[in-house]
């Protein structure tokens, strides 16, 4: 017995301690796993994919065209908020989303970093490619005839898409032209004001001229399906407004119709931020109004944000920008053409590029739309 009772001591002292060990990591997990789900919960986050395991048996579709990527056949699934058909290769991962009723489509493929040093302090690092449709989408359509001819190609692809485009024009881009001559690509600068345009401010009243528009860019004239021509401005060579911007990388540079004035008529990209706010074309994935949007968890990159600005009374959109997605910061970023900054940028010269905190932009945003 005397041999026992040390042993026994022993082990009673053993049990103890690890039974104290464990209910110590027990309550640390618990604080870093409390933590974490509240940082998660605060943060705004890109628009949620629901993984494959979460969805309704009756939501998943059959193969469609019969697309075929490295791992098998691809299956199509129905998502709400917005109504939109999602892609998933046979191990669930998202490939491809496409929204009931727009023509920008977001495929994942290789990764690719965004970045403005010189005014930016994060950069957007995507495996996100939004790239045009022939056609808005509609449920079912990924069992019409045009729909593998399209995917097929741009799986993958490395071939210039919207985000890419859209950096076509930040400083420091190369410059590149048409076999005519014409400068279609390069660092672009904001509307210039004239001697009369600060002569009339000086005094409080308004500017006579819109602001640069993409054929002004280019310093050609450009008929539109209306059959009116705008012809350029020399003093406005390589410049653009907000909207004018948006229209030269989704419309000139991508293709999607364009429109010669604000008119609701025809299929095309008006001419102002307000119109196209307002307007008929695409999705509003966050409806104007009034307020700073409570939530902005909808957005994917290619949308186009909306912003009040103090410029324009009357609550009417001034400035209009191209959602990129999360940058490395963890923060949800834009890039625009603003005076400001002379020009497009995805930086924070003249304005904060983010569509959280208490930033200019941040604070004007008010709807977010999918072409």
């Amino acid at each position: 017995m005397k041999r026992l009772l040390p042993r026994t001591r022993r082990f009673s002292l053993t049990r103890n301690a690890v039974l104290f060990l464990v209910t110590a990591v027990l309550l640390a997990a618990s604080c870093a796993l409390s933590l974490q789900l509240r940082h998660l919960i605060d943060k705004p986050t890109a628009a949620p994919v629901p993984p494959v395991s979460q969805v309704s048996r009756a939501s998943l579709a059959s193969p469609g065209a019969e697309i075929r990527v490295r791992s098998g056949l691809l299956r199509f699934e129905r998502i709400d908020n917005p109504a939109r058909t999602v892609a998933r290769d046979p191990r669930g991962t998202v490939i491809a989303t496409f929204t009931d009723g727009a023509r920008t489509a977001v495929l994942t493929g290789p990764g690719r970093t965004f970045a403005e040093p010189r005014t930016a302090g994060a950069e957007v690092v995507t495996k996100s490619w939004v790239r045009l449709l022939p056609k808005p989408w509609a449920r079912g359509a990924e069992k019409s005839g045009w729909f593998k001819t399209w995917l097929g190609p741009r799986l993958g692809s490395r071939a210039p898409d919207i985000l890419a485009t859209a950096f076509d024009y930040v400083a420091g881009a190369p410059v590149r032209t048409t076999a005519a001559g014409v400068t279609y690509s390069g660092a672009a600068r904001y509307t210039p004001d004239t001697a009369g345009d600060a002569r009339r401010a000086a005094r409080g009243k308004p500017k006579p001229r819109t602001g640069s528009d993409f054929y002004d860019y280019l310093g050609i004239p450009w008929t539109f399906p209306d059959t009116v021509t705008r012809r350029p401005e020399k003093d406005r060579a390589r410049s653009v407004d907000s909207s004018g911007y948006v229209r030269l990388v989704y419309g000139y540079r991508s293709g999607f119709p364009l429109n010669s004035r604000d008119s609701a008529a025809g299929n095309g990209l008006q001419r102002t931020p307000d119109a196209i706010a307002r307007g008929r074309l695409g999705v509003p994935v966050i409806p104007l109004t009034d307020r700073r949007p409570a939530v902005i968890q909808q957005l994917q990159p290619g949308d186009l944000v909306f912003f009040r600005t103090k410029e324009l009374p009357g609550g009417r959109i001034g400035h209009i920008g191209i959602y990129l997605g999360q940058d490395t910061a963890d923060h949800p970023r834009f890039i625009s053409s603003r005076k400001n900054a002379g020009g497009p940028t995805m930086g924070d010269k003249g304005g904060t590029s983010r569509l959280d905190g208490d930033g200019y932009y941040a604070q004007g945003l008010r709807g977010a739309r999918r072409l």
